[in-house]
């Protein structure tokens, strides 16, 4: 189905475009500027056609025209956006209508870009290479989201109190990220890394994450290397959101005095994002039961946390987490869940 006359790297692995047009000449046309850039190119010359190609072989791009008989462009992006498989293929719809109800309604149905006819090669061409680039982006943010589902229920089936716990401490993270503005990408970041921050247990042995007492100094030791563990899973990920979770996965057990693990980092020496990990953290471990302590009461923790401010935790970010308190969020219990 895919049109490939003009394959300048039979080893690439190359952006697919539907183009959706009843015009057959201006399907041809079109197709002949991006097979000349090097995208792989399908047609379809109506608005069923169209939905039938995206499901057989979802493109990376779609541009729609508009006005078609029967099921015309603003019909196909509504069901296509509509539909959770196909609502992040980017589409831009191509139209020689001008009226500003017309553009409306084609965000109203989700259209991501519109093009005006007649078409401008170059501005086509951008266009293309734009969306196509933003879709890689979400791609590869969806296999990011994939993984970390996968090894948190790796984590989970290990260790039923982790999962809970990367839970809580994320909704605790990122409320803390929030109160102090942080923007909505380092707020994904910490979200990401608080789901991973304790992927390192599944290096360290189940006698040692469930035994039912204390450890011994050996077994410490073992259960202070899941930090380090953790980043050693997740580097060799090919994806820059994991990868910013690095500091989040190593860092979270340092302290602002210098007196914790692995790299006894200090003060703001110790990255932002794991200074907030292990505020969260470190609440959520004192308020939940464990087989060999029951755990505290929210108030009592709230006290620890005061107590170490500037010495185990950072001193103004303690102080923006205890604003939390009250919200559901330092409220949520372990029964809870």
């Amino acid at each position: 189905m895919w049109a490939e006359r003009d394959q300048r790297d039979t080893t690439e692995v190359q952006a697919s475009v539907l183009l959706v047009d009843d015009d057959r000449l201006n399907v041809e046309l079109l197709m002949a500027f991006l097979e000349g850039e090097g995208y792989r190119v399908a047609a379809a010359f109506n608005g069923v056609e169209a939905l039938k190609a995206v499901a057989a072989a979802p493109p990376d791009l779609i541009f729609l025209d508009a006005i078609m008989p029967g099921m015309d462009g603003f019909d196909v992006c509504k069901e296509l956006k509509d539909n959770p498989d196909t609502r992040l293929i980017p589409v831009v719809i191509v139209t020689a209508l001008s009226a500003s109800e017309d553009r409306i309604h084609g965000i109203e149905v989700g259209a991501d870009d519109f093009l005006s006819k007649p078409i401008n090669r170059q501005e086509f061409v951008l266009r293309a290479r734009s969306l196509v680039r933003v879709k890689r982006y979400v791609d590869e943010l969806e296999s990011a989201e994939r993984v970390i589902l996968a090894l948190s229920k790796a984590i989970e089936a290990r260790d039923g109190y982790t999962e809970k716990h990367m839970e809580r401490v994320t909704r605790g993270a990122v409320a803390l990220g929030e109160r102090i503005g942080l923007p909505e990408g380092l707020l994904q970041v910490l979200y990401q890394g608080g789901m991973l921050h304790d992927v390192g247990k599944i290096g360290i042995p189940e006698a040692i994450l469930g035994k039912p007492g204390p450890l011994t100094d050996q077994e410490f030791a073992l259960m202070r290397r899941h930090p380090e563990i953790g980043v050693e899973i997740c580097r060799p990920l090919r994806s820059s959101l994991v990868a910013q979770t690095l500091p989040i996965i190593r860092h979270h057990h340092e302290r602002a005095d210098g007196q914790g693990y692995p790299d006894g980092l200090a003060g703001e020496d110790i990255p932002l994002l794991a200074r907030i990990m292990s505020i969260s953290d470190a609440y959520d471990a004192m308020i939940s039961d464990r087989p060999y302590r029951r755990g505290m009461l929210p108030s009592s923790a709230l006290d620890e946390l005061r107590a170490g401010a500037g010495t185990q935790w950072d001193r103004e970010l303690v102080g923006r987490f205890l604003s939390l308190e009250g919200s559901t969020v330092l409220s949520v219990s372990q029964e809870a869940e």
